[in-house]
């Protein structure tokens, strides 16, 4: 839902539930999984999280790499390492970058593990919590690092309500938190980039107006890609239109969204440009960089 200014305030029960959860269950794991969209690395990670886990061994899983920019990918990597974060870049459906990921964790419980086999655990697996906000691939890498369906998994924002236990062929033991986002989603920025990528379920917003920030945002960070898809005239060229809303709807004319009378079916042109946008039918793109302004 939004506000009386157009913030999108969506904090359902079960996430209120799921943060006090993530608390009291900490005590049962060895490490954290935090999952984020390599897309938005910035917008995914819920700030609630980084005093929850902050005892805890963490591992920040930039996932759906395979739909991001692959050059800003790395300059995350390069970015979380500068800042002694431990991370990697995944792509959970295809199962890419998980043996890497069990390795990384195994690693960084070395003490545990050893510990327990000084008591006579030999084989103990390491147990880990997988957070992270909704859509961002949690039950995606689960199923994955299980080689097996175990999580629910969706494309549609918040669809793990419970905690559960998976077990790995792969010494580890994973726990699935439900995806968990907060009160007030930062920036309109913030806002916007979540709801293009799909964390925000369109439902709650007006979608015509979602696609049309999204266009400007996309022309902007891949100008070239944008133009080719769908066909328009460059910026500094003489066709250029320079109206952003009659850009909109050329872009529409374009793609055919035009209803009796030639008039454009922008909701139609919303939804199909969202479609694009996530399924990179424009580009693999990223949409924040680790020098985002704070407060733009």
């Amino acid at each position: 839902m939004s506000d009386t200014k157009g913030n999108i305030n969506w904090f359902p029960g079960h996430m209120r539930k799921a943060l006090n959860e993530v608390s009291d269950k900490l005590k049962f794991v060895d490490i954290v999984f935090e999952t984020v969209d390599a897309r938005i690395p910035i917008s995914s990670r819920n700030p609630d999280l980084d005093s929850l886990v902050a005892k805890k061994p963490r591992i920040v899983v930039l996932n759906k790499a395979d739909l991001a920019d692959e050059r800003k990918t790395d300059e995350w990597l390069d970015y979380y390492r500068s800042q002694g974060i431990s991370a990697i870049a995944i792509d959970a459906s295809h199962k890419k970058g998980l043996d890497k990921l069990r390795s990384m964790a195994v690693d960084a419980c070395k003490d545990v593990l050893s510990k327990a086999e000084a008591k006579g655990r030999i084989g103990r697996p390491v147990r880990a919590m997988v957070v992270g906000v909704p859509n961002s691939g949690k039950s995606t890498l689960i199923n994955g690092l299980c080689n097996r369906k175990i999580a629910v998994t969706g494309d549609m924002p918040g669809v793990t309500r419970d905690f559960k236990w998976a077990r790995s062929d792969g010494q580890l033991e994973l726990m699935d938190m439900p995806g968990v986002l907060w009160p007030r989603l930062g920036t309109p920025r913030n806002q916007l980039v979540l709801t293009l990528t799909g964390a925000v379920k369109v439902e709650v917003v007006d979608v015509v107006d979602v696609a049309f920030s999204g266009m400007k945002l996309i022309e902007k960070l891949y100008p070239q890609e944008f133009y080719t898809r769908y066909k328009l005239a460059p910026l500094g060229s003489e066709d250029y239109i320079e109206d952003d809303y009659e850009r909109f709807e050329e872009a529409a004319r374009k793609m055919g969204c035009i209803l009796s009378g030639g008039r454009i079916n922008d909701e139609r042109f919303a939804k199909l440009f969202l479609d694009d946008l996530r399924n990179i039918r424009i580009a693999r793109i990223t949409l924040e960089t680790p020098n985002q302004p704070d407060k733009e």
